[in-house]
Parts: C-alpha cells; structure tokens; sequence
C-alpha cells in the first residue's frame, strides 16, 4: 500500500506532514508512505531522524496556497504538491494521497485529476463529527457541493454508509437524513425529494434527524445532508465548542475556589477536550472518487497526519473504493 501524503498542505506544513509521517511509516511496516513537496524544505526536517525504510521523498516544486483559487491554482500549477499527488494516484504509483491542504483545490484535484468514480455523479466531504457516546457520526457532504440534487444526497447515503461498514466496523450503520423536522414529509423541496430515494437505497435508513440529536449519538451513525446546509453545521458545532471552554475558563478563573475546582476537574475537563477535538479523527474521505483521498484539517500536527494514515490503511485494507463502486454498479 502507497500512500502520498501532500508535505506542502496545511498551516503548520512542511513540519506536521514529516512528523506525522516519520510516527506512521515507523508503526505501519506494511504500507511505504511518500512525501510530495519541496525536497528542500523537507530534507532538513528529516535529517538527523531515524528514516524508515518505507518512506520515501517525491520532489514537487510548486505549492497551492489557501488563498489561491482552486479551479486556477490545479490548472496552472501543474508540479504543486498536490496535483502531483492527485497524479501519482491516477498513473497508480500510490493507491491513496492525505492532504491538509486547500479543500476548494483538494476536490478540484479529485474531480480534474484523480477522476470521479463512475455512477457517482457528485463526491462529498465526509468529516466525523464528535458524539457524547464517542461512536461520531460521519456527516456528508459537508462542504464538498453547495448545491445538490436529490439523487446526490442518496448516494451520500450508500458511502457514507460503507464507509462505516468497511473502515470502523458498524454491521448496520442507521443513515438519516438532516432536517428540520423528524416526520417522513418535513423539509424543503430537495430533503422531500431524497427521502424516498435513500429509502430504496440497500442502507438502514431510519428517516429525518434534527441538527439538537446529532451530538447525542444515539440517533445516528451517518448524516446525510447537502454541502451548504453541512458545512454551516460543522462550523457551528466547532464554534460552540470553542465558545464553551472559553465561557469555562473564564468562570474557573473568577475566585480561588473556582480555581481549585477547575484544578480539581482538569482530568475530566481534558477528556472532554479530547472528544471534541478534531485531530483525533484525522481526516475525512473525499467519498465518491477513483482514488483514495483524505482531507485532514487545515491546523493538523503530526498527530492528526498520522490518525489519517492509519485511517487511510484501513480503508484501503478494506477496499472502500471497489465497494463503493460495486454498489454503485448495482444501483
């Protein structure tokens, strides 16, 4: 198994992606990891380092940057990380690419370069969102497409739901659909159309979920929604939880007793922090290409880069893709 990772993608690159990179090739023998970017950005941060034998340097020469326009960026920098990473999976000399990096560009990669599967008519950005039961729910789309079709959001469904299957495990993933009511005919014109659809699909389709029963977890293992209305709702969610530690601790820091409460609940307040945080789910699939490719978010560390290889070997272990695309072949 080949996986490139896109050195040159992220906020704090090139040091997470070789650090992470560095901790994944040293625990996964099975798997050679390539590290695509500026070879002379890459080489000092390498050296000195014990290198495993299953990693290996592929020199690109240009970057995309956060602010550059994706459609633009892919088209006219032909040797960027990136889009050389796309490539590698389209000539077949990786099986999958993680990038942290831009996401307008990263689908724009997936869609010119890596190829759209076939019978997918739109992919989706499948980010796990935290639970209180610690299950997560896989949401998709979450920002892939801002707008959608009704057949889209089916076949939303039927990914996100063998992404579940064959990468964590969950014999029968329930998928629902996110509305603003639980009732069959609640909705706006795209949620009522897609109802019946993702009902004829081969999921457990338990119906409409409100966005207040997501973080409970007991509702669902899949949430299907369109890309605009989703990634509204991440955002959201990462705000909220933001805001809710800062409102903790300004409140533990107003006495001294507040501060010995707060010293007193800092075990059980950084398990909360875990749950919540991002980087222990380490990417989402970009579900509904040719190729494996991982999204990992824009502030990954090293710890987040290698949470998204050992996600990406497991997917690949399991053949998402050819199943995806065998049930797709079905449909």
């Amino acid at each position: 198994m080949k996986i490139a990772i896109d050195a040159m993608g992220g906020d704090h690159a090139p040091h997470c992606n070789v650090e992470g990179a560095l901790a994944a090739a040293a625990e996964w023998k099975d798997i050679h990891i390539i590290l695509v970017g500026d070879q002379s950005q890459i080489d000092p941060l390498l050296k000195g380092k014990e290198v495993p034998s299953n990693l290996s340097v592929h020199h690109a020469s240009e970057t995309i940057d956060s602010e550059d326009e994706p459609v633009k960026a892919v088209r006219r920098k032909k040797d960027a990380s990136m889009v050389v990473a796309g490539r590698m999976l389209k000539e077949g000399t990786a099986d999958a690419m993680i990038s942290a990096g831009n996401t307008g560009a990263l689908m724009t990669t997936g869609l010119l370069v890596v190829g759209r599967m076939e019978g997918i008519e739109r992919p989706a950005l499948a980010p796990m969102i935290p639970t209180l039961d610690e299950r997560g729910v896989l949401a998709l789309d979450l920002g892939a497409n801002m707008d959608s079709k009704a057949l889209h959001l089916a076949q939303f469904g039927l990914m996100g739901s063998l992404y579940r299957q064959k990468v964590q495990g969950i014999a029968k993933p329930r998928v629902g659909l996110l509305n603003v009511g639980t009732e069959p005919g609640k909705g706006n014109e795209l949620t009522k159309e897609a109802f019946p659809l993702l009902q004829e699909m081969p999921i457990h389709f338990i119906g409409n979920v409100e966005a207040r029963d997501i973080m409970s977890g007991s509702h669902c293992d899949v949430l299907v929604c369109d890309g605009f209305a989703g990634n509204i709702l991440l955002k959201t969610l990462e705000g909220t939880a933001g805001s809710m530690f800062t409102l903790l601790k300004e409140q533990f820091s107003q006495t001294w007793r507040s501060k010995i409460g707060a010293a007193l609940l800092m075990p059980q307040l950084r398990g909360l922090k875990k749950k919540l945080d991002y980087k222990e789910h380490g990417a989402a699939p970009l579900l509904g290409l040719r190729s494996l490719v991982m999204k990992s978010h824009g502030s990954s560390d090293g710890n987040a880069i290698k949470n998204a290889v050992r996600q990406t070997r497991v997917a690949l272990e399991n053949e998402l893709v050819q199943s995806i695309s065998k049930e797709i072949t079905r449909k």
